[in-house]
């Protein structure tokens, strides 16, 4: 092998081995997930691992919520969030989004958190799904609307833009779905988990 072929293959070899070391510093940062994307064409491993924000101000009608921005949303969910927000705004409802996106490693602290507070998995997966992938707050499909009253609101209102309440023992949980306006919203099921 020529000095030139030994200088060019250690190159590659180098550059290869900063790429790697790149990745692994960056996976174990929690900034880069290699996962294999079981929806071809939606980046659903991408989406999946965007962190919303973990709070926000306090809710001005009722301070015992936040009203985090809706950072990580999908461009068309944000469309229909900002959307519904204007109509509630019209109707003299004012709406706090107490919690949008999250990401997987948001989901499982929340999930972990409803452990303590109800002691059982089982009673935790009621409000807060696991794993995480099955979560539409992780897909950026889900938010969280208070006060309650407001959340009526959007539950008479959000229909017509997509939005729907989808859990019994969840009044502040609906979820965004293009379909709704004209197939309107599916029928309740009593919790996250279906039953």
């Amino acid at each position: 092998m020529s000095k030139t072929s030994r200088r060019v293959v250690s190159g590659v070899l180098v550059i290869v081995a900063l790429v790697v070391s790149a990745g692994g510093a960056l996976g174990y940062l929690g900034r880069l997930t290699l996962v294999f994307d079981r929806h071809p064409g939606k980046a659903l491993a991408i989406v999946a691992e965007v962190p919303g924000p973990p709070d926000g101000p306090a809710c001005p009608i009722d301070a015992r919520y936040f009203d985090e921005k809706p950072d990580g949303l999908p461009p068309e969910v944000l469309k229909a969030w900002q959307a519904l927000r204007s109509k509630a705004s019209e109707q003299g409802v004012q709406l706090c989004l107490n919690d949008g996106k999250r990401s997987r490693q948001q989901q499982r602290k929340e999930f972990d958190e409803a452990v303590k507070k109800f002691g059982t998995e089982e009673l935790a997966s009621r409000y807060v799904l696991n794993p995480p992938d099955r979560s539409m707050h992780v897909l950026g499909q889900a938010i969280d609307i208070q006060p309650i009253e407001s959340a009526k609101w959007v539950e008479k209102n959000g229909g017509a833009l997509g939005w729907c309440r989808r859990y019994e023992n969840e009044q502040w949980h609906f979820e965004y779905d293009a379909g709704y306006p004209t197939g309107g919203c599916p029928a309740l099921v009593p919790s996250a988990t279906g039953s």
